[in-house]
């Protein structure tokens, strides 16, 4: 089970604790909350010091989701689990819209200006902004969990996938190609690749093969652009033919998997253009910083009989992986939102002003993105509401709750329970 986070009267982390004993140290007032998210308690009075057992916080970074967990190497117990939603995908429309207007306002007939300063130089290590925002939100959570929990080490996924190796098997050896870690690098890229399913008829959650695009036995080669995936039906029924003779009655699939058999991976390609960046990151922490690949992951997942999820991911990183106890963990979901836009003018979809946009975030002690509790004892929205609002300057909020979006709430009948920080959460 998650366990509660525990500060000391200096605001110190201390061993979290079960929920049970958080509980017992509310109702007798021996503590107070300090953060709901994620959830963390702070003593009023000063306690005997004991020693404190150091946490490795494991990272598994990914284009679209990163997995976080927080584990005790001595007893195998996952403390905390976390799945982090990136918006680079966001990032990079909003450019790309900025990007349009600016173009269309230089076909302008307009007075010359110049310059005023030199803003178009990058400097060293620059990434574009939808991948930087990446680092930044797995930099942000790692100071954040440092400050509520006693963190001595970081493991973190370096690649997704060993390219070297798959490109030469030797490069590392041959106790690595030919002993436990054998053919893993290769299955899991091709499995994110071709989508988990066959390529030959689509079939989904069934025993894969790897299967060669053109037959070895007709001069094709090993390498990872010449490999598919393949059920053991269509495997058997393909047997040595070449593809073109195979397909030869489906060209359109014929035409897409050798298309897909070129295409680089794309997630996997964001991830290894910020791996570095990120382990420098890491490094600056003073933390000592462990390093694996996405194979070793899935072999140590593979190992304890785990499911595939990004937080299972996250805790199966790196050699030093125990035996893990996951039981009734609970993964907190977080999702980068940013801290909204600057444009006063909302526009429709042809780029047309349609309505206005208030400069003043403030109003009555609340902004938008706050997460509030509602009670209504009266009217027509009688209940209880928990989730995110937007303000309005005349006092009435929209909350956007696990139901729906419930409008017109009054901000007297509002209860900060987290204030804005960028992030949406859920469980």
């Amino acid at each position: 089970m998650s366990k509660i986070f525990v500060l000391d009267t200096e605001n110190r982390p201390l061993d979290p604790i079960h929920p049970s004993l958080a509980r017992q140290l509310l109702q007798n007032k021996k503590a107070a909350i300090f953060r709901h998210l994620p959830f963390t308690i702070i003593l009023k009075e000063s306690r005997s010091e004991s020693p404190i057992s150091l946490l490795r916080i494991k990272i598994d970074p990914g284009a679209k989701y990163t997995g976080i967990t927080l584990v005790n190497d001595s007893t195998g117990d996952v403390v905390f689990a976390a799945e982090l939603k990136h918006r680079g995908f966001a990032i990079r429309e909003a450019l790309t819209n900025r990007r349009q207007l600016r173009r269309s306002r230089r076909a302008r007939i307009t007075r010359y200006r110049q310059p005023r300063f030199l803003n178009r130089t990058r400097p060293d290590g620059w990434l574009a902004p939808s991948l930087q925002s990446r680092i930044d939100n797995i930099k942000t959570w790692v100071e954040k969990l440092r400050k509520f929990a006693p963190i001595g080490a970081i493991s973190q996924e370096l690649v997704r996938f060993d390219m070297q190796l798959m490109a030469n098997p030797d490069i590392q050896g041959k106790e690595y190609q030919q002993g436990t870690l054998a053919g893993y690098e290769t299955r899991e890229y091709l499995l994110e690749k071709w989508g988990r399913q066959c390529a030959y008829c689509g079939v989904k959650d069934v025993p894969f093969q790897i299967e060669h695009i053109h037959p070895r036995a007709k001069g094709g080669s090993n390498s990872i652009t010449n490999l598919t995936l393949s059920c053991e039906k269509c495997n058997i029924k393909k047997g040595t033919k070449d593809i073109k003779e195979f397909l030869t009655k489906d060209t359109t699939r014929l035409e897409k998997i050798l298309k897909q058999a070129k295409r680089p991976l794309a997630d996997a390609a964001s991830v290894n253009t910020t791996r570095f960046a990120l382990l420098n990151t890491l490094k600056v922490t003073g933390l000592t910083v462990e390093t694996g690949s996405g194979g070793l992951t899935k072999f140590n997942r593979s190992q304890q009989k785990l499911e595939k999820t990004h937080w299972i991911d996250a805790a199966c990183v790196g050699q030093s992986t125990p035996i893990l106890n996951i039981k009734g963990i609970k993964p907190l979901l977080i999702t980068a939102n940013g801290h909204g836009t600057r444009q006063s003018c909302r526009t429709d979809k042809y780029g047309f002003p349609s309505r206005h946009c208030s400069r003043t975030k403030f109003h009555f002690g609340y902004q938008t993105g706050d997460i509030v509790k509602a009670v209504v004892k009266t009217g027509k929205k009688v209940g209880k509401y928990l989730g995110r609002i937007a303000t309005r300057a005349t006092g009435s909020f929209n909350i956007s709750t696990k139901n729906g979006l419930v409008q017109g709430i009054s901000f007297k009948n509002c209860t900060h329970i987290h204030k804005k920080d960028g992030y949406s959460y859920s469980n």
